[in-house]
């Protein structure tokens, strides 16, 4: 099976915020219908514009920001036999998150 990271960018969901208890309940459905599947791997979203950039000489440079024109919000990863059954997840995911995702297949570990 492979991998995949199926994402969207942060602020892409945008609906109204009383519709919130609903596209969470939706998203957390396809969660666990990924997992009753055994595809779920991990997921989750991620802080605005909270990152911190490592350089190789152990550098910490602290965000945010602002030239970045796309910030990842949120992303899941499954572990599936095809690139059609990730884009499957992912509509699944989008319907129910209510904003487009990026799929992107995740190199194989070679030591396994």
């Amino acid at each position: 099976m492979t991998r995949y990271l199926i994402s969207f960018d942060d602020g892409a969901m945008t609906f109204p915020e009383e519709e919130l208890p609903e596209v969470a309940e939706a998203s957390h459905e396809v969660v666990r219908q990924a997992r009753d599947a055994g595809v779920w791997v991990f997921g989750g979203g991620l802080e605005r514009q909270q990152a911190s950039v490592v350089a190789t000489d152990g550098t910490v440079t602290d965000g945010p920001y602002p030239e970045t024109k796309a910030v990842l919000g949120g992303f899941s990863i499954i572990d599936v036999p095809s690139r059609e059954g990730a884009l499957e997840w992912a509509a699944k995911i989008a319907a129910a998150c209510r904003c487009a995702q990026e799929v992107r297949e995740i190199m194989p570990d070679p030591t396994v």
